[in-house]
This record gives C-alpha cells, structure tokens and sequence, in this order.
C-alpha cells in the first residue's frame, strides 16, 4: 500500500507541527510531500528542515505540481474554504484546520465542493480523541443516562497573554480572524459539546470584545441554549482568566457525568428522577445512587490520531473521526452566539447565512485596526500543548 502524499499549506504554528509529524515519520501510511507559505522566511525554514520536500509560494503552485494526494489547510480562518475548494477542484482530499471557516455561506460552498468532489474531507477536530469525551457520548447517545436534561461546560483554561495576540497581524480582529475565543480556542470544546449532547434550537450568546486584552475580539463568552426535549446547555470560556478551569456536568433524568481533572465521575439513579418526582411521598427523598469513575488507560491521540485515521480513510474507506462537514454545526454554534450577541436576543440555530455575514462585515468595518507590536507568527511547531485536552 503506497502511502498518502500531503502536502501541509501554512507553516505557522500549526502547520509546521503536522510537517514535522509527518517528515519524521509518526503518521502511519503517510509521508510529507509538499510545505506551502507565502511568507519567504517561513518557506525557508521549512526547505531548511525538510530535505528533499518541495516548498511553494502559493497553494495554486503547490495544486498544480501534481505532487500530492491530500492537503492540510493551516491557514487563517477566512481563507480556509478557498483553499479546500480549490484542492477538491483538483481532484484532491481535504483536511482543514479548525474552524471550518469564518462566514456560513463559504462553509456551505467548501462541503457543497467536497460533495462533488467525492474526496475525503475531514477537519482537525483533535479533542474527539480524547477517550474521556468518548466515553461520555456512549453514555449519552446510548440512553444510559436517560433523557438529557443540561449540559454545562466551564471552559477557561484557555489563558493568553497579549504577546499572544501580537504574535500575529490576523489575530484578534473581526477582519482577519474572524472572531476571538470562540471561533479560535473554544470551536474543540463546541464541537465536542454538540457531539455528544447534540445541537440545540436557539441560543443566548453574551461576547463580551476585549474584556481583557487590547483586541477588537471576544476574550470572554457565555452561552445558554435550549433543545427541543427542554434540555438546557451553558457554555462559559475565556482566555483571560488563570488558573482555568475545566469541568464538565451533563445531566439525564437517569444520571449525571462530571469530566473534570482527567476523571469520568458517572452517577446512576436507581429509578428514573422524573417518575420519582411524581410518585415519590417524601418531599426530599434520597434516591440510591450507584457511583464510579473512569480513568482511562488509552492516550488521546490528538492532532496525530486525526491526521492517521484522516490517512485510513483514504487508503481503506475506513469512516472519518472528524468529518468535515460536522465543522458547520460548531460554526453554527459559534456564529448563533455572535449573532445573539450583537442583537441582544434569542438566535434560532437555522438563522439565515447572509443575515450573519452582514452583521460580520459591520463588526469589521467598526473595528480599529491593530497598533501593538511587530507580528512575528513564529514557526515552531508549539501547538502540540496549546491544543490538548488540559486538566
């Protein structure tokens, strides 16, 4: 079996993480095949290290040496969806970073070309590795825990430092990123939110831009939605507060799951909470409990465990982890709580893509332009620890 030929299009942060796993050889029936940047310093560095590994200006050049057989797209958000449509469009397999993009309809015309492109598509959502998150979607999707009642997720060990938004000229503004926390750091924790709890009809989303750095973003968001059983969910995250936390409660009228510090905790009621309101005599009964943990032995995979099963699914069919038509229910979540935020009220979740862009493009136009330091956007390959599971 010959192994899948990548080629990596960004080599910040990120991207030049997914190089240097496949160049030395961690990702299983892959090899790095191509680097691409428009940056020359980046470009350099990346013919530096990699001998032998052609390195491209621009993702069209790269497109055209018929070169590779699948791309990572690593790039800022606003440009992930030219870029995946244009490798479909060459008959090419697809992994994007995550967020799928920045506007709905241009995530909406990426899944439409991948449709018809019949190539793999797949986005990084890493934490779906995570045997923790894994566990608990088990448990709720197979009704172990009854029907769903709430989910709360305090997500705020995502902690940045202003030299972090500096790092970068598209970072922190509507304009080139798109957003703040919740199109950068939290899409993992929403995407994994929606995966095991599923989506809700409506949300209420509180952004609150540049409550504790000097950015035109959202440092700080709180979300509350509703389902169409009558469960609720409560989102909280930031990246201005240290140290974090990371705890997450999901309820069923048959138990309760806390995910916190590593550890699964799983309650199990002994009758169903609902019957026991309604036939109990007692006005505040006990009612048994079986308690555990789970303290899984197997390892996230995280940014490897995508980019292999991403590999598997070329060579052998085998189903994607992280599909990436899945991203449009993150972006939705995350676009729903802007949206809700920027017209004080209820957003439905099936809200009209244009409705979005517009207020989008009135937040960019509003905003200043960035006037803090030099970006530097090193490539250094530390994403590794910025984007696992953190306890």
């Amino acid at each position: 079996m010959k192994p899948v030929r990548i080629g990596v299009i960004g080599y910040g942060n990120v991207g030049s993480m997914h190089a240097e796993n496949l160049y030395t050889g961690k990702i299983k029936n892959s090899i790095l095949a191509a680097v691409c940047d428009i940056d020359e310093g980046k470009r350099e560095r990346a013919a530096k290290r990699f001998d032998g590994v052609p390195v491209f200006a621009t993702h069209t050049e790269l497109l055209a040496a018929g070169a590779v057989d699948a791309v990572i797209v690593s790039v800022p958000h606003y440009f992930h969806h030219v870029i995946a449509i244009d490798a479909f469009e060459k008959g090419l397999h697809v992994l994007t970073e995550k967020p799928a993009g920045v506007r709905m309809e241009d995530i909406s015309a990426m899944v439409r070309a991948a449709e018809k492109s019949g190539k793999v598509f797949g986005i990084m959502f890493n934490q779906r590795t995570n045997p923790l998150f894994k566990r608990a979607r088990e448990l709720v999707r197979s009704g172990e825990l009854g029907v769903p009642k709430r989910l709360t997720w305090i997500i705020t060990n995502w902690y940045r430092t202003q030299s972090y938004y500096d790092s970068g000229a598209w970072r922190g503004t509507w304009s080139t990123e798109g957003g703040g926390v919740l199109t950068n750091q939290a899409p993992h924790n929403l995407d994994i939110l929606q995966w095991i709890f599923g989506m809700p009809k409506r949300v209420r989303g509180f952004g609150y831009e540049g409550h504790y750095h000097a950015i035109t973003v959202e440092d700080l968001a709180v979300i509350h939605g509703e389902y169409e059983n009558g469960a609720t969910m409560q989102f909280i995250t930031t990246t201005g507060e240290y140290p974090g936390t990371n705890r997450l409660e999901i309820v069923g009228d048959s138990g309760k799951i806390v995910i916190e510090g590593g550890v699964l905790k799983l309650w199990k009621l002994s009758a169903k909470e609902r019957d026991f309101c309604f036939t109990a005599k007692e006005g505040c009964p006990d009612i048994p409990v079986e308690y555990s943990e789970y303290i899984p032995e197997e390892k996230e995979t995280a940014h490897a465990g995508i980019l292999e099963n991403f590999a598997e699914a070329i060579l052998t069919g085998a189903p994607l982890l992280a599909p990436g038509v899945e991203g449009v229910h993150q972006a939705r979540l995350t676009q729903g709580a802007y949206l809700s935020t920027w017209t004080d009220g209820w957003v439905d979740m099936g809200f009209d893509e244009k409705t979005y862009s517009q207020y989008l493009e009135n937040q960019s136009k509003k905003e200043e332009a960035k006037k803090n330091g030099a970006p530097t956007d090193h490539a250094n390959g530390d994403a590794r620890s910025r984007w696992s599971v953190k306890w």
